[in-house]
């Protein structure tokens, strides 16, 4: 497959004339990170190497794209298992509570979404953001609400949410 290179910059051509490379990340709908691919010589030297997705494919960068892979993936795998604790320390949270205004039925004037949900567990310390946050729907009125939260990586938990009538200030 691959040939001396007479010269320090002339590219490996692929068997359909491209340009072989081998890709430093996941590219949609060419290939993953580690893969050696063959492109147009004009997407690989325009867009791929500019932006350091892809490198050309020698020894030298591919043990450079090997030790990349290892730290990727040991930084991967801590980013889940903290993950796991956020969400062993959520399910053992009793929950939170957000106040709303609302009438004497229980029905909110407004509606609370994912932004107050997320903001009422930063509060309590737990860094979570609203994209986490898995709501069918705004909560219109007063309860006690089971949420779920994709933390990420498929990564699941639940937490209380108590929506309760606020308190006016006399």
């Amino acid at each position: 497959m691959q040939t001396k290179l007479k010269h320090r910059n002339q590219t490996l051509k692929g068997k359909h004339g491209g340009m072989l490379l081998v890709l430093t990340e996941d590219v949609q709908n060419l290939g993953k990170q580690g893969d050696v691919v063959e492109v147009k010589a004009g997407y690989g030297r325009n867009y791929l190497l500019p932006r350091g997705m892809a490198t050309v494919p020698t020894a030298h960068n591919l043990r450079l794209l090997e030790r990349y892979k290892i730290r990727v993936r040991q930084a991967l795998d801590a980013r889940i298992a903290d993950l796991k604790a956020l969400s062993a320390q959520l399910a053992n949270m009793a929950g939170i509570t957000i106040e709303a205004n609302a009438n004497d039925e229980g029905h909110l004037y407004g509606s609370v979404g994912v932004a107050e949900i997320a903001k009422g567990l930063v509060t309590k310390g737990m860094p979570i953001e609203a994209e986490m946050v898995r709501l069918e729907g705004p909560i219109k009125e007063t309860g006690i609400y089971a949420i779920k939260l994709n933390l990420g990586h498929e990564i699941e938990t639940e937490v209380k949410v108590a929506v309760i009538k606020s308190q006016e200030k006399k």
